[in-house]
This record gives C-alpha cells, sequence and structure tokens, in this order.
C-alpha cells in the first residue's frame, strides 16, 4: 500500500509485505471394461465393444495450447485475482473469460472494466500485510454481494492470491471460493529462506556457500560462520524487496541489525560475492515444470528503493545472458521444480539467481512459491503471447479438466531468443525518512516523454501492450490523491519498451529521466507532527 494509511480514509496505516495445495489434480481415471470371452461357436464378427464413459473423456482432454487456449476463451467458471493491486495478474482478463480483479487500491480509478473494488470502507484494524488486506476484502459486504451475484449454482468459483494465510483459507472457503494454490501452510514453510535452501540441496541445484544457524551476538556469528568469511550477507526467514537482507563485514554494521537477527530461531548466513541478480518465473504442472526466460534485476537503486539489497525492477530481452547461464538456469528451474513436485507443490513460482561476476557461476538465491512483482514482465513478453501467459498454466491445473501439453517443447520455443522481445519495469517507492501527505498524484496509463526530459499523460490504457516506442511508458499508481508517504511506500509501476540499465548493470540516463518525471508529478506536503512510524515489511508489489 503506498500509504501510511488506508487508501479510502485520512487514518495512517502500514506499509503491507511482499511482495508470493500440494497435490497435483489427478485425471480423471476411467475403469476399463472387463472384455468377455467370445464363444468359439459364434462365427460371426463380434462387434467391437465402445466404452461411452472413455470417449467422453477423450473428447473432454485439451489436446496442446491452441485447446488450452479456446477452453479459457470459452470459460464460464468464475475466477479472481484478490489483492491489495491487480498488477501481479495483469492482463488476465484478456485471456480468460470471466476472469475479474478484487483489489483494496483501485489504480485506474474506475477506468478498468474488470477491477471491482470496494467505494465504501468498513471499520478495520490497521493493515500489517497483504494477508491482512485480502482477509478485510473477503469479509467487506460490498465483496460479498459481488461474488454472490456472479456464483454458478453453489459455487463462487475460484481465486488467486498474491498473499493469503489460513485465515484467508477458512473465510474463502465459507464464501464458496477455492483458492487455486497450494495451501498456506505449504507456501509459508516454502517461502522460509532456510527452507529454501534445505529444498535446494535435494534437488541438486547450487547456492551460494552458506551456514544455516541462529545467531546469539557478532561473536557467535563469527564462530559460526568462519568458513565463509568476514564479509557476510544475512537473510532472515522472511522478508521482503531487501528489507531483511543483511550486508555485514564487522561488528559496527551488525550493531545495526542486530535486534532482526538475533530474534530468529535460524538466519541464512552466506559468503558475499560479487554478484548480479536474476529472476526466472516457472509453473509445476502435472506434465512437468514450464520455465520462462531469465530476466535481469535491478536491485538497491537509490533512486527507487531506500533498502541495500532491495528489488526494484526487471528487464528482460533478446541475449541479456550467456547462453551457458540461460541454459543453467533453465536446468536449475526445472530440477527445482521437479522437486517442488515431489514435495506436493504445484502451480505458479519464482527463483532468484545470483550470478557471479568473478567466476561466472550461477547460484539459487531465493524462492517465491506464487506470482510475483516479476509476473507482469513475463507475462505479456511475446514468448508468452505466442502461446499462453504462465498463469494459464497455473489457472488449468485447478480447472477440473485434463489436457495434454509437451513441456519440452514449449519450453525450447520459449529459450528461442528470438521469441523474447525487450522491456522493462521500474518499482518506485518514497525514498526519503519522511512521511508525506499527497495532494496530486499521476494517473494511470500511459504517458510520452519529451525531448526535455518532461512527461505528459497521453492517454489512457490499462496494458502496457499499448506502449510504442522507448519515448512512451505505461504507468501503474499505487499512491494517489489522499494517500501519505513513508519510507519504501509503493509509489508506483513504470513499464516501458527497451533496457533501463547500462551492460554494467547501472541505471541509464533514460531510467533516471522517466523516474525524475513521475516523481515530478507527485505533489507532497511533509507532515510536521511526525506520528511513531509503523514499519510494514515490504511492498504491495512482490
Amino acid at each position: 500500500m503506498s500509504t501510511k494509511k488506508s487508501t479510502t480514509t485520512k487514518k495512517v496505516t502500514k506499509p503491507v509485505a511482499k511482495a508470493v495445495a500440494k497435490k497435483a489434480v489427478p485425471t480423471k481415471k476411467v475403469a476399463k471394461l472387463a472384455a468377455k470371452p467370445v464363444a468359439k461357436a459364434v462365427t460371426k464378427p463380434v462387434a467391437k465393444k465402445t466404452n461411452p464413459a472413455k470417449k467422453a473423456v477423450t473428447a473432454d482432454v485439451l489436446n496442446g495450447v491452441p485447446d488450452i487456449r479456446r477452453f479459457f476463451y470459452k470459460n464460464e467458471t468464475p475466477l479472481y485475482f484478490i489483492s491489495a493491486t491487480n498488477f501481479n495478474m495483469l492482463g488476465a482478463d484478456e485471456w480468460i473469460k470471466g476472469f475479474k480483479f478484487i483489489c483494496h487500491i483501485e489504480c485506474f480509478d474506475g477506468q478498468h472494466p474488470n477491477v471491482f473494488s470496494p467505494k465504501e470502507e468498513i471499520p478495520h484494524d490497521e493493515f500489517t500485510s497483504i494477508e491482512d488486506i485480502n482477509n478485510y476484502l473477503l469479509q467487506h459486504p460490498e465483496v460479498q454481494d459481488y461474488l454472490t451475484s456472479r456464483k454458478i449454482g453453489k459455487s463462487a468459483g475460484k481465486a488467486m492470491f498474491l498473499m493469503f494465510d489460513e485465515k484467508t483459507e477458512k473465510l474463502a472457503k465459507k464464501l464458496g471460493l477455492q483458492v487455486m494454490f497450494p495451501t498456506a501452510k505449504m507456501r509459508t514453510f516454502m517461502d522460509n529462506k532456510v527452507n529454501t535452501n534445505r529444498i535446494a540441496e535435494k534437488a541438486g541445484v547450487p547456492c551460494v556457500p552458506y551456514v544455516l544457524s541462529p545467531v546469539l551476538d557478532y561473536g557467535h556469528l563469527k564462530k559460526v560462520s568462519k568458513v565463509l568469511g568476514n564479509d557476510l550477507v544475512i537473510q532472515t526467514p522472511f522478508g521482503d524487496s531487501g528489507h531483511t537482507t543483511f550486508f555485514i563485514s564487522n561488528e559496527e554494521e551488525f550493531k545495526k541489525y542486530e535486534e532482526e537477527i538475533v530474534k530468529e530461531k535460524e538466519v541464512k548466513i552466506m559468503k558475499r560475492i560479487n554478484c548480479k541478480g536474476s529472476a526466472i518465473e516457472a509453473c509445476v504442472t502435472r506434465h512437468g515444470t514450464i520455465v520462462a526466460p531469465l530476466m535481469t534485476e535491478l536491485v538497491g537503486f537509490k533512486e527507487m528503493t531506500p533498502y541495500k539489497g532491495g528489488w526494484c525492477g526487471n528487464e528482460i530481452y533478446p541475449n541479456a545472458f550467456t547462453a551457458d547461464i540461460r541454459k543453467k538456469a533453465t536446468k536449475y528451474t526445472q530440477l527445482f521444480g521437479d522437486q517442488l513436485r515431489k514435495e506436493g507443490y504445484k502451480g505458479y513460482f519464482e527463483l532468484d539467481f545470483l550470478i557471479d561476476q568473478d567466476n561466472g557461476e550461477i547460484y539459487l538465491g531465493e524462492l517465491n512459491p506464487r506470482v510475483t512483482g516479476a509476473s507482469s514482465i513475463t507475462n505479456h513478453a511475446v514468448f508468452a503471447l505466442a502461446d499462453a501467459p504462465l498463469f494459464v498454466f497455473h489457472i488449468l491445473e485447478w480447472m477440473d479438466v485434463d489436457y495434454k501439453l509437451n513441456v519440452n517443447e514449449l519450453n525450447a520455443r520459449w529459450a528461442r531468443q528470438e521469441n523474447i522481445d525487450g522491456w522493462s519495469q521500474l518499482i518506485i517507492k518514497h525514498t526519503e525518512d519522511t512521511i508525506e501527505y499527497v495532494s496530486e498524484a499521476p494517473k494511470s496509463g500511459i504517458y510520452k516523454m519529451f525531448d526535455n526530459g518532461h512527461i505528459q499523460f497521453d492517454r489512457m490504457d490499462t496494458h502496457r501492450r499499448a506502449v510504442e516506442t522507448e519515448n512512451e511508458a505505461f504507468f501503474l499508481h499505487i499512491a494517489k490523491q489522499g494517500d501519505y508517504l513513508y519510507e519504501g511506500a509503493d509509489m508506483g509501476i513504470l513499464v516501458s519498451r527497451g533496457r533501463m540499465m547500462t551492460d554494467n548493470f547501472q541505471l541509464n540516463k533514460r531510467a533516471k529521466d522517466w523516474i525524475k518525471a513521475i516523481r515530478g508529478k507527485y505533489v507532497s506536503q511533509v507532515i510536521e507532527d511526525k506520528r511513531e512510524k509503523i514499519a510494514l515489511s515490504g511492498s504491495l508489489t512482490k
């Protein structure tokens, strides 16, 4: 939530956490009819008995991508993405008939045809996470009435969430909604950065040299991490966008984060390497793991995030990585996905890989068992549009229909560099340690940049594909008029064609011009009476 308050009242609320059914849905099993022996005295040929049930099942099997696309274009099941915003699943309504977004923040100010957002705010506790927002939505009378109005029989349909907990599951079940994700308990276990490394070990996926241990004090840290050297990176089990990633090389740096580190039962302590971040999204299906192309990550740029290790965007473009790195990333992602399937997981997930700039090795960074902030980039690139977005295959696993899919052929197509076009997205946060009231904010849509570096709103659109040149960009506002900005609050997401980084992984001039121009469209006043800042664990987008 990009405010220090609820988006519909002047009350200051907490920033919201990041942003994230184990068993595959079995295919229909048709009992074989016992073949009756034919008496030898029969001289006429015996007509082969058919199995009507088997024929019906065969007819229901979707055979490859064309059938899958047609199936969703004709879908009659109410499907939803319920979250703080609709950013992570932008465009899903264009692929799937009857797909709707239920959001707390109306990023399109009522102009998006498939976004539902409650008009009146009901009393609630302050939000501390996206889970809190989703639970609030499911308890809101307007949302409940909306779900009821679209029911098919007793079923309210199926829903995806960026983040949810066991309370969300209970509320969804009460409303007749099926959650289209593995259980919250499983996702929480796998989202734990400590457990992620243990899964990677079983899968045979290399990690940066590390130890898992509680930390009592600096002396104890030095003892347990002796084999890793003096420059360390510590991650607590849960955290968002670098908010709980700590770079430590001496006791003074440790003291800054000691309270957050020592309170954990176990943390991940890694050797600090000279690395660049990358991200890759995938989907565990009954036919194997579908893997999208590897993307660059923008991390820690002070122009966009106050967090040193904070994720703040992605790029996807042809030949972004060497063929060897791409091949390894795909292989490791498939190994990890296959292990997730053994653990009982199915559906969408994302892996962060760290590429060592000194030796060229690639290591697993972390797992996000869900759609993520990178999903919009993945699902709108040319390779996805030519077949189907990754989220389509995720939803398919919950649609109670059998299908055939050659995953190896699909992965081979998606790996071809000519099937990748160039896009970048920037996640712009409030980076000052202030609380500010927003009196003016740029609206969502397409902006055009002039030669002098200034921008102007050009036209309303709900899709980044409307961006035609690198002088245009799609902006999705999160913070809007009447909201509050606090350190780390999401202001909005900017998406454009082309690159936003140099080959040395630094922001290029175009990126800096766009960031400055978008920030210039916000008008805010610093609140002099600073109340106690309520620190949330991350952003609404990842």
